[in-house]
């Protein structure tokens, strides 16, 4: 893999006994584009720069490629307590897993950090969380700085008929560093772009269905979207209590796998994370084996390419090169859901939008300026810069009933049966399977904000819905824009899912550096 570097110079400001402010050059640090947790870790035991020193370059590099530059616009705000976190790091010894390691989080997950969560919607602007989600929390405790913010398609795209992923009234319109004038995807825009971009080490995403996928597709980073209830989703603006999860965004499968494990804790105030059968580890990294593949059984998700160009479809061969090579058994694979399913989800996804934004907003009492849908909706409507889309969405949502509804108990029940047990569970058994791959996605499409995305291929929906993992690893470029293969599989088979990411990985190397083209 190719390392490319970026000087940019950190300026501190030093006080003078008069008052007067100078800037005083402290030393540079280089930090290559491609820089993992271990190299930041290795630096900070061998004394090579301090943890002030790294926050103050990715500051300094937000401040020249999002905010100036080519102004990627994937950063809404940062924490206006980063450095004295890092000071208050310097010199300890590396503890955790994540000490030291500047992380950003997608603006829908509440913080303690005087930042406010806002789902992208300038209704929520002024939202200032009294305390960190779960996940922060866990971040925290493993050492984690929680750097900033990052822009998303608004309210994690469940808002419009028709819309710009990574677009936000709040945030503006977040651009792909491949290809300034093409899509990152979405809804954790910000966090694929600033991750690809090396804003910072590690991002978190959520993801419904392809949030997390298919901006790492985008954007060539890796991206892993766990079974739902590995993580908690307490603390997290919701849209479906079935499919909703949050999930690690990262230049590596192992960095991206680092950050699995310390969010893996039970929570009582998320019943996904109480369940029974749930099997889950707080370190992943046991599954980081470049053999990983040899003796896999995978079957190939062929159905999402049947109507794309040849470019698409000669780079998944490929792939599938690397994985016969490296020992695998490959079949193929036609159907895994249901004609209905994904429509049954769409339906449940109203119903559970309505109830769990009520919620959240009935859970910040007086802090709130708003306290239900309704009201969003009404000064979203009145708002002229939120009304580029229709927002439509939200209205019909508004309109579903309680969860108590036979009709949404009819289609959840429904949507289980037919992506689970009728879907992935039957594929994985009739054909036995340890995985399943398929190429995430088509590559960046032009940002049109008339006419809304044009996703091409995808393939998120089956793992999403089932609410099964998914991970994404770069596989390829088509014309300087990144393209990459999904590995999905049953509930709780992350190990699996790592394995053969990495393996795949280490053997195809096909990650490169963006260079923000026109």
């Amino acid at each position: 893999m190719k390392l490319e570097f970026t000087f940019l110079p950190l300026l501190v400001v030093v006080f003078t006994s008069c008052g007067q402010e100078k800037l005083d050059q402290q030393k540079q640090i280089f930090l290559p584009q491609e820089v993992t947790i271990s190299d930041i870790h290795r630096g900070y035991q061998e004394g090579e720069f301090s943890v002030s020193q790294v926050v103050e370059f990715y500051i300094a590099r937000i401040d020249s490629l999002d905010k100036n530059g080519p102004s990627l616009q994937s950063v809404i705000t940062l924490n206006p307590n980063v450095l004295d976190l890092a000071k208050s790091m310097d010199g300890k010894q590396v503890t955790g897993p994540l000490f030291g390691i500047p992380v950003l989080l997608k603006d829908n997950i509440d913080t303690g950090d005087s930042m406010t969560n806002t789902a992208g919607s300038r209704v929520l602007m002024h939202n200032f969380p009294d305390r960190d989600a779960s996940l922060v929390a866990q971040l925290k405790e493993a050492g984690a700085i929680i750097l900033g913010k990052t822009n998303l398609s608004e309210w994690a795209n469940f808002h419009s008929n028709v819309s710009s992923s990574g677009w936000s009234g709040l945030g503006g319109q977040t651009k792909n560093p491949y290809r300034l004038d093409h899509n990152p995807c979405g809804s954790s825009a910000g966090s694929g772009v600033a991750v690809a971009a090396n804003l910072c080490v590690i991002a978190i995403g959520t993801e419904t269905n392809g949030s997390i996928v298919c901006p790492s597709n985008n954007n060539g980073i890796v991206g892993i979207k766990p079974t739902v209830g590995l993580i908690s989703r307490n603390g997290i603006i919701p849209i479906s209590r079935h499919q909703d999860t949050a999930g690690p965004m990262a230049r590596t499968v192992r960095d991206a796998v680092i950050a699995l494990g310390t969010m893996s804790s039970s929570d009582p105030d998320d019943f996904a994370t109480i369940n029974d059968g749930r099997e889950v580890l707080d370190d992943y990294t046991l599954y980081l084996n470049k053999d990983g593949i040899e003796g896999k059984r995978i079957g190939y998700y062929k159905r999402p390419l049947s109507n794309d160009s040849t470019e698409l479809n000669s780079i998944m061969d490929k792939a599938l090169e690397i994985l016969k090579d490296a020992g695998a058994e490959i079949v193929e694979v036609d159907r895994i859901l249901h004609p209905r399913t994904e429509t049954l989800s769409f339906v449940a996804m109203q119903y559970d939008f309505k109830n769990g934004v009520n919620q959240y907003l009935h859970g910040l009492g007086k802090r709130s300026l708003v306290t239900s849908l309704g009201e969003v909706i009404e000064q979203t409507f009145a708002d002229s810069i939120e009304m580029q889309f229709d927002h439509h969405l939200m209205k019909t949502s508004d309109q579903r009933g309680e969860l108590s509804d036979q009709v949404y108990v009819s289609a959840v029940d429904s949507m289980h049966l037919t992506s689970r047990t009728e879907g992935i569970d039957r594929v994985m058994s009739e054909y036995n399977l340890d995985a399943i791959v398929a190429p995430t996605g088509s590559p960046a499409w032009k940002t049109d904000h008339e006419n809304g995305d044009d996703y091409g291929v995808y393939s998120s929906s089956p793992a999403a819905i089932a609410g099964y993992p998914n991970i994404t690893v770069p596989m390829g470029y088509i014309s300087e824009l990144p393209v990459g293969m999904s590995i999905f599989g049953g509930a709780w088979t992350e190990g699996k899912l790592i394995e053969i990411a990495y393996a795949f990985e280490q053997r195809s190397q096909s990650r490169k550096s963006p260079k923000f083209l026109h």
